[in-house]
């Protein structure tokens, strides 16, 4: 297939393949219960943390940005970008972990995984059309959507996959700048909520050096350390750093080209950070994972969500009459721990937290 196909028709407009992508994204149902999925921190807290909706419109402005001087496809970016966390459970990576773990340990299948929860999405799950399912989006988004930016080669994906996506090689360069830019993100604005809700501080984290040149930079341009504007500045310069990075050290073989399924494995990665700014990038991954990620705070609102999760999905499984008629009538021809799973991931932080409180009885 070329990187515009589909595998329905579509009416053809003023729109190019991949903006009519985007828009069929923006307009889904998964789409708009990001606003309500945690990104790190479960927004019932406070009004100002990101959530799975504001963290993929970041995203989508740094991936085209990026797209923009690469000389790629922006709107294929922004497609892939808007689209890349829809198959997202509530409570962040611990509820689908812990899905991941329910379904191996009680059933002994293949478990949960977000891609390709993300990828059945917008292939199954969402209904907007009479003659078939999902959103019938372009070749070359499906494959961002499910590769990110590597090879995907899955024991529990058929030959199907295999023949249609080639999982043994990259997706397209626009795919792994959505991936960069994925990275970009949550590391600026995780230090931004972190520190504006004092979980860390700038002492926890300054003796990485990367953070360590931006804080500097943001002094010598006058911003007074502690201040709310310096946090601001500080994320700012932190974003371009990196991202100037990646355009100067990253290589387009065929500017103004979309390239899908050109890239073997085997080959470097032409969309990367320079080796040193690289390395600062894992050193304050680790950091923020044990200072940030590990809070107790943190800790105490992910294990909350994992319960919830264990609770929903054993009331389901166990009686599937729970569940909203669509997804009861599909236990006829599918299992039904696969439509729980389906439903729960569907499920936005609040929605989980009152369905629990529905089931059981109880406040979570």
């Amino acid at each position: 297939m070329r990187c515009s196909d589909r595998f329905y028709p579509a009416i053809d407009d003023f729109r190019t393949s991949f903006y009519r992508d985007r828009d069929r994204i923006i307009h889904s149902s998964s789409f708009r219960r990001l606003e309500y999925k945690t990104q790190v921190f479960i927004n019932y807290v406070g009004d100002y943390f990101r959530t799975r909706l504001t963290h993929s419109l970041e995203v989508a402005q740094i991936s085209r940005t990026i797209c923009r001087e690469l000389e790629l496809s922006e709107p294929l970016a922004e497609a892939i970008a808007l689209a890349h966390d829809l198959g997202h459970t509530p409570f962040g990576h611990v509820g689908g972990d812990e899905l991941d773990e329910l379904i191996k340990k009680d059933f002994s299948e293949n478990g949960f995984e977000h891609n390709f929860q993300s990828f059945r999405v917008v292939t199954k799950l969402e209904k907007r059309y009479k003659d078939f399912d999902g959103l019938n989006l372009t070749f070359a988004t499906l494959e961002g959507i499910l590769k990110h930016s590597s090879p995907y080669h899955k024991p529990f994906l058929d030959e199907w996959y295999q023949e249609m996506f080639d999982l043994k090689k990259h997706p397209s360069l626009e795919a792994m700048v959505v991936d960069k830019a994925d990275e970009i993100a949550y590391i600026s604005a995780d230090i931004d909520d972190g520190i504006k809700y004092e979980l860390i501080s700038f002492d926890d984290i300054r003796h990485n050096e990367l953070v360590a040149e931006v804080i500097e930079e943001a002094k010598k341009e006058g911003y007074e350390e502690g201040t709310k504007l310096f946090r601001y500045r500080f994320t700012s310069l932190l974003i371009a750093r990196l991202v100037i990075s990646l355009i100067k050290s990253s290589q387009n073989p065929a500017p103004g080209k979309v390239l899908c399924k050109t890239i073997p494995a085997s080959e470097p990665l032409p969309i990367r950070y320079d080796a040193d700014l690289q390395k600062q990038i894992l050193e304050l991954k680790e950091i923020l994972f044990d200072r940030l990620y590990r809070h107790p705070q943190i800790m105490r609102k992910m294990y909350a969500g994992k319960k919830c999760i264990d609770g929903l999905f054993k009331a389901l499984v166990d009686e599937p009459r729970l569940m909203p008629e669509e997804f009861y009538r599909r236990c006829e021809s599918k299992k039904p721990y696969r439509v729980a799973a389906d439903f729960i991931a569907g499920m936005s932080d609040r929605y989980a937290m009152k369905f629990y409180r529905e089931v059981y009885g109880i406040e979570l």
